[in-house]
């Protein structure tokens, strides 16, 4: 048989036995709407302001990388390694970044209503005055995670470890706390009289301060505030 024939035949039998629905990422195609990296190494790019709309970087390493401002809106980042990572006024509205890790991560002013960070790690990342607006943060792992000035209305953070995390000034109307394990959380300044799921166990683990609203029903702990070195 010669070799051309026998070549063509090998190719179209992957083809065949290629489950149907799956594709292959295009690690080498330019940045893009609708582009599909998943599982590519796209570490230290420069992203600033690009269209990423509806993109797929399922478990993409975009570790280092500049996405400042991108569009990510409907992007689906399901594990995507997110470390240190600037996202800064990007636009991650309805985008699913289920199970990713975002450790030391920029997230400064995004847009993330209705994002997915379902059972994220996101140690040391800044999401100061972020919009969080019905982001799912349910079992989301949050240690010295900065939320000051951050809109979480109607988040739902139930099952969430909050570890030292600074919510300082957050809008937190409707934010579901139900289950959240609180470890010197930070609270000053926040109103949470209109949070759900909050008991008073939860808030003796916690710091708030005069400012602090609570739902009707809870006190302030006699530890707060929290001495400075917390």
């Amino acid at each position: 048989m010669p070799r051309r024939t026998y070549l063509a035949i090998a190719l179209l039998s992957l083809i065949l036995v290629m489950p149907a629905g799956e594709s292959i990422a295009a690690c080498g195609d330019e940045p893009s709407a609708g582009v599909d990296w998943s599982k590519c190494i796209k570490t230290r790019l420069r992203l600033a302001n690009r269209d990423l709309s509806n993109a797929v970087l399922e478990r993409t390493d975009l570790g280092g990388s500049d996405l400042k401002g991108a569009d990510l809106r409907g992007a689906f980042m399901e594990g995507a390694d997110l470390s240190r990572a600037r996202l800064a006024e990007a636009d991650l509205t309805g985008a699913s970044l289920t199970q990713v890790y975002a450790g030391r991560a920029n997230f400064q002013e995004a847009q993330m209503t209705g994002a997915s960070l379902f059972k994220a790690e996101l140690p040391r990342s800044d999401f100061q005055e972020a919009d969080l607006t019905e982001a799912d943060l349910t079992k989301a792992e949050m240690s010295r995670t900065d939320f000051t000035g951050a809109n979480l209305t109607n988040a739902t953070l139930a099952g969430a470890l909050l570890i030292r995390v600074v919510m300082k000034d957050a809008e937190l109307e409707g934010a579901d706390f139900t289950g959240a394990l609180f470890l010197l959380a930070h609270f000053e300044g926040a109103d949470l009289s209109r949070a759900k799921g909050l008991t008073q166990a939860q808030l003796e683990r916690a710091c708030g301060d005069e400012d602090t609203v609570l739902p009707e029903g809870l006190t302030p702990p006699a530890t707060w505030p929290c001495a400075l070195d917390d």
